[in-house]
């Protein structure tokens, strides 16, 4: 059963395969509980899922381990990740767990794991608990009179939202805006058109009906056709669609076009930099951000921090120099003066709030900036290490030699799919295009010869 367990965003992959089963699921439980046993106090879980069928079968497994290793569990329920990573404070937890494969297809699932501070744990701990899963550790698990007890927790849904509407002034109201609000048939299909509600919208709610294999399916922040259909036909003010579990956003303007990660961070930095709000003189965002985002921050005399590409980084990166708006161009966006981790609705409400105040369209606040050409395909592999092969190598290297300091160059593999991601961009669109297809053909071709 040995293997590398934790990628970029916890434990993933096809459900009731390795590593997504049920014993898996069940020691990893058990890891994690023996990991964060911190005194002689009863030990506490908040774990939540997503609507995916494979969830129940995973939340069971995780249970059972949890409880061998004398935690107690309170399951959440149908709920987003940054609910649980909000819980985890708000019930004085010493694990969050969120059962989610965030925006990949039904038949996918993942482990997501909080530490009691709220924050996604890090690669240390992550390797600690990854160890414990192929070792022997039932010798450590607790006597027959600690074990743990699980419970379903009421009232978890109302604690978000209004957790959720406390981000805002608390004299704003949303009244006057109809907003379209795509849930994805996930984890928010109860909490965001509530809230949305309760702020004063008009809210027509799309993808709601969740059934355990329509989660992410041809809707949600990775599929937005659907929302963009709705606010023509509507006539909204906006769209907001979320993924699977809610981390992530992509907003739609009054006309239909699609607004991402890298506008919205610009459109709430400029926002927060005028109010004084902004910390740390710059934003956090990946190598995956467009060169377009990073110049505009630069006119405002304001820093575009890199990092890996993961949540997780651009937090850790927040945290180590005091910075308070970060994401990625995906719509993670991590806002740390409320939120641990990326949180879809929050940053939404942002979003609002700076079309009230500033009474102008979406259309004409959020494009900030002009994006510099950029394109990215997946090459999906079956295993091995392309990137280390020489002519992929001497492939690169001519592709950053072409491009230049006019553009940017990012090639790695997925940390949630078998795939290799090739992402170039500059000032010549034509340049661009060539120098990705030309990598793409060369892994390509290095697969086939390795097959």
């Amino acid at each position: 059963m040995a293997g590398n367990y934790f990628g970029t965003d916890g434990i993933r992959g096809r459900a009731n395969k390795f590593p997504m089963t049920a014993e898996i699921a069940m020691r990893v439980g058990m890891a994690a509980g023996l990991s964060f046993q911190r005194g002689s106090h009863r030990h506490r879980v908040v774990l939540g899922k997503d609507t995916r069928l494979s969830g129940y079968m995973i939340e069971n497994a995780m249970v059972a381990g949890l409880c061998a290793a004398g935690m107690d569990v309170f399951l959440l329920g149908p709920i987003p990740t940054p609910a649980v990573a909000m819980l985890v404070r708000s019930l004085r937890a010493d694990i969050g767990v969120m059962i989610s494969a965030s925006h990949n297809p039904y038949y996918d699932n993942g482990i997501k794991l909080f530490g009691p501070d709220g924050y996604k744990l890090s690669d240390e701990i992550e390797e600690r608990i990854e160890s414990m899963l192929d070792k022997d550790i039932e010798l450590a698990l607790a006597d027959s009179d600690g074990l743990g007890r699980a419970k379903r927790v009421d009232g978890v849904h109302d604690r978000y939202i209004e957790f959720a509407k406390r981000t805002l002034p608390r004299s704003m109201s949303l009244s006057g805006l109809r907003i379209v609000v795509d849930c994805a048939n996930g984890a928010a299909y109860k909490v965001a058109p509530e809230a949305l509600w309760e702020l004063g919208a008009e809210v027509v709610a799309i993808n709601v009906e969740p059934n355990g294999f329509n989660i992410n399916k041809e809707c949600g922040s990775t599929h937005p056709a659907d929302l963009q259909k709705k606010v023509h036909e509507v006539r909204a003010d906006i769209g907001i669609a979320l993924d699977g579990d809610a981390d992530r956003v992509v907003i739609v303007d009054e006309n239909g076009a699609i607004v991402d990660g890298d506008q919205i961070m610009a459109l709430i930095a400029e926002s927060w930099h005028q109010s004084g709000r902004l910390a740390g003189g710059g934003v956090v965002s990946t190598v995956m951000s467009n060169l377009g985002l990073e110049r505009f921050l630069g006119d405002m005399k304001l820093q575009l921090h890199r990092t890996k590409v993961g949540d997780r980084y651009v937090v850790e990166h927040m945290r180590a120099h005091g910075l308070n708006v970060g994401g990625e161009q995906s719509g993670h966006i991590v806002l740390s003066d409320f939120s641990t981790t990326g949180d879809g609705l929050v940053s939404a409400l942002q979003v609002l709030a700076c079309i009230k105040r500033q009474g102008r369209p979406v259309s004409e606040l959020s494009k900030k900036f002009e994006p510099v050409p950029q394109l990215l395909k997946n090459v999906r592999i079956a295993g091995g290490k392309p990137l280390e092969e020489a002519p992929v190598k001497a492939a690169i290297e001519d592709a950053r030699h072409r491009l230049g300091k006019a553009g940017r160059l990012v090639i790695r593999p997925s940390g949630t799919e078998p795939l290799i991601r090739v992402m170039a961009e500059g000032d010549d669109p034509q340049l661009v295009e060539a120098v990705v297809n030309d990598i793409v053909e060369v892994i390509s071709e290095t697969r086939s010869s390795a097959a």
